[in-house]
Parts: C-alpha cells; sequence; structure tokens
C-alpha cells in the first residue's frame, strides 16, 4: 500500500474516520489525490471541537444588549459635504478596494451557474456581475481611479466564474492587475454521529463556511497582501446579489476616516418592527449584529423619544472595513454557528444516500461576529430603496426576488 495512505489511515485511526478511505481503491489517480489532499489539510482536533459543540444548548446568556448609535445620511445637513470631501480624496489617492462576495450558486433562482451570471430580467440583459462592474467603472470615472475590485469564488463556482469573466473580457478590468479571485474557505459536513460524510464524487462532502470565512479567505490567499502593495487602505465588502449595492461611497469613507474607526457599515431602518433581519446593537458594550429571534416583543418595539426604533437599524452586508482590521480578523477564525442540513452521501457499501429530512451539520462563521473585535464602528443609515435590492429567491416568494429587484434597479436608474 502506498506509504501516503497508510499515513493517512493512521492519522484517521485517531480521530475516528477511518472510513473516509473506504472507497480509495475505486476512485481514479486524480480522486485519489484530490481525498488525500483533503484528509491531509482537515483540523480534525476543530472537527471534534465543533461536534462536541453540536451535543451543548445553546446558553440562553446574560448578555447585555443595547442600542448603537447611528447617523442619517441625509440628516447629516452641513456635515454631509464634510465627510464626502474627507472620502473623495481618500478614494482620489486610490486607498479604497472592492470585494464581492459571490461563492453561491443560482441554484434558488432556477439558475445553473454562479449567482453572479445571473440575468435579472432587464432590458439591457446584464448579469448581476456586469451590474456590479458598470458601478464601479462609473464611480471610478468621477474619480481618475481604477477600484481594484477582488471577487471571492467557492469551490463549487470558481471555474465557471472565471470562465465568464474570460468570456465578457473581464467587463473591461484587466485579470491579475486590478481584478482578482480567490477561493472561499470550506469545512467538512458531519453526521449527527460525528463521522465526516463522503460525497457523491467518492470525496469529502464540504460546505463553504460562511461570509464570516471572509477575512481569514482574504488572508491566507493572499489578498491583504496585494492590497497593501496596491496601497489600499480601506475595502468595500459586500455580497454579489445586490444588484443597488454602493461600494464606492465617499460619505461613508469620510466618516470612518474622521471618527477614526477601522468599521463603518450601512443599515436600513426596518420596514417594521417585527422584520425578520439581524439588527445592530451593542452587546456587552462591544458593536454587533443581534438575530431578531434574539429580541423580545417589548425591544422590537422600542422607540426612543423621536419615535425612532431602538432596535431599527438593519445590516445589510454592507461594510467598509481598513485593510489593517481586514488583517486582524483574518488572523483567527471566527466563532462556527451550526446549521442543520439535508446532505446526501456515500454509505459504507458505497450506495448513495439521499436523504428527505436534515441528517448532517454544516458549520458557518457570520461576518459580523468580527465587529466585537473593535471598541466602536461606524454605522450610517441610508434609504434602502437606493441601496439594497437583493435577489435571494425565486419570483413565486415574492420579496427579495428578481422581480422587486428589477423594479428597483429601474425606478432608482429612471429606466421606466
Amino acid at each position: 500500500m502506498d506509504l501516503k495512505v497508510e499515513e493517512m489511515q493512521s492519522i484517521l485511526k485517531k480521530y475516528g474516520q477511518e472510513h473516509l478511505l473506504n472507497h480509495y481503491k475505486t476512485l481514479d489517480d486524480t480522486h485519489k489525490k484530490e481525498l488525500l489532499k483533503q484528509i491531509q489539510v482537515i483540523d480534525f482536533e476543530l472537527i471534534n471541537s465543533l461536534y462536541d459543540h453540536t451535543k451543548k444548548k445553546e446558553k440562553s446568556g446574560n448578555d447585555e444588549i443595547t442600542p448603537i448609535d447611528y447617523l442619517d445620511k441625509y440628516k447629516l445637513c452641513d456635515d454631509y459635504k464634510y465627510y464626502e470631501n474627507i472620502g473623495k480624496k481618500a478614494i482620489k489617492e486610490g486607498k479604497l478596494a472592492a470585494v464581492t462576495m459571490a461563492g453561491g450558486q443560482g441554484t434558488r433562482l432556477g439558475h445553473d451557474g454562479p449567482k453572479g451570471t445571473y440575468d435579472i430580467g432587464l432590458d439591457s440583459h446584464k448579469s448581476l456581475f456586469e451590474l456590479l462592474c458598470d458601478n464601479l467603472k462609473e464611480e471610478g470615472k468621477k474619480y481618475g481611479v481604477t477600484i481594484p475590485w477582488f471577487i471571492m469564488t467557492s469551490r463549487e463556482n470558481n471555474k465557471a466564474t472565471l470562465a465568464f469573466f474570460e468570456k465578457n473580457k473581464y467587463f473591461g478590468y484587466q485579470k491579475d492587475k486590478n481584478i482578482f479571485f480567490f477561493i472561499q474557505g470550506e469545512l467538512p459536513m458531519i453526521d449527527t454521529e460525528g463521522k465526516i460524510l463522503i460525497g457523491e464524487d467518492g470525496l469529502i462532502k464540504q460546505a463553504a463556511d460562511g461570509h464570516g470565512g471572509i477575512y481569514e479567505s482574504l488572508v491566507k490567499s493572499g489578498m491583504v497582501q496585494k492590497m497593501k502593495q496596491m496601497g489600499t487602505e480601506w475595502v468595500f465588502i459586500g455580497g454579489v446579489d445586490n444588484c443597488l449595492v454602493k461600494m464606492v461611497d465617499p460619505v461613508l469613507m469620510g466618516i470612518a476616516i474622521d471618527k477614526k474607526v477601522t468599521v463603518a457599515c450601512k443599515s436600513a431602518v426596518k420596514a417594521d418592527p417585527h422584520e425578520k433581519v439581524g439588527v445592530f446593537c451593542k452587546r456587552n458594550g462591544k458593536p454587533n449584529v443581534i438575530e431578531y429571534s434574539e429580541i423580545t416583543d417589548e425591544m422590537a418595539e422600542a422607540t426612543d423619544e423621536e419615535g425612532e426604533l431602538l432596535y431599527g437599524e438593519s445590516h445589510l452586508l454592507c461594510n467598509l472595513f481598513s485593510v489593517d482590521a481586514v488583517e486582524r480578523m483574518g488572523a483567527n477564525p471566527l466563532p462556527y454557528h451550526i446549521a442543520y442540513k439535508k446532505a446526501s452521501y456515500l454509505d459504507k457499501e458505497g450506495k448513495l444516500v439521499v436523504p428527505d429530512a436534515p441528517n448532517a451539520y454544516k458549520f458557518e462563521a457570520f461576518l459580523f461576529d468580527a465587529f466585537g473585535k473593535v471598541d466602536e464602528m461606524a454605522i450610517l443609515r441610508v434609504k434602502r430603496e437606493e441601496e439594497f435590492a437583493p435577489v435571494k429567491n425565486a419570483d413565486s416568494a415574492g420579496v427579495d426576488c428578481p422581480k422587486t429587484a428589477r423594479e428597483l434597479y429601474k425606478k432608482f436608474h429612471h429606466l421606466d
């Protein structure tokens, strides 16, 4: 037997995961190499720790949750120009880059391919990627610069994403000069006994580690180092599925610089007190985002003296970070959250099992969990109809779907 295989068997035995080599002999040479490579890089201690965590009840916790201050972009009055001018200067000096998280597939939209390649139904038939790129190029022209664009793909869609950009000549960008691609991290999925699942291809079944993996991925891929070499000091991080995202906002940038914070985020007031969104708050005195499920009805409905909701600033996944902050946040993984999902797998006999109910755990980090690593951050309230048109569901859902996004996009750009 191959010395490498024996070595892997020894490691697997130590952690009770010997089954991962059950179907090794049936694989072709390429898949054999890939499987051994996967086993070699798995942090089995982490997997054991995550499995132990699945058996513990979530602590209700005695965290002190308090409201957080914010600025309303359209109530800044004279300060608007002040902040805008600070931001404009920094952008002109080439200090801003944009990161788009684009690791998802368009499956829920009935689209076969990366979500960023999806056409939301505009007359132009532009994809989400092209709509975002148009905005970046338009803003770059205003300031006489090219905004570097970093795109996070996944193992699943990386090849198709690169082929799409190559086919479209990178929409005017230049690969490895001002547009860069890197791959999101993954973690193995495990069953309820703590055993790592084997996928239909005979390889380890893995799932993306959530948008909170962005920091670690940026560091490990060398993208943070590249940003520093380019003179980038600030990076906007947003999702690919928001076709109205404003990645270049001098007001947000000016506020961050003026207030000497390393994180500045955009919010939109909740549509109603009980909207199911995460909202900004302070947890034990530190900036945080609290899930709607953690807020009591009393907290959700509480208002200040002006009638504004105390917990009304919803997180839009539109965040500006200093590059140094991203580097610090990426030095160590964030805590992982558990999701119980349906996952097909190969059993001991090599038969494919397709469950009709959740049977496996996947582990995800949330981007906003890193907010607690800073003492202060700035929050800028913007108008939802101007900056938030997500494409998450099929039209049949009626919300956050191609139809609603298309309507918002056309209205904002006066295309009706």
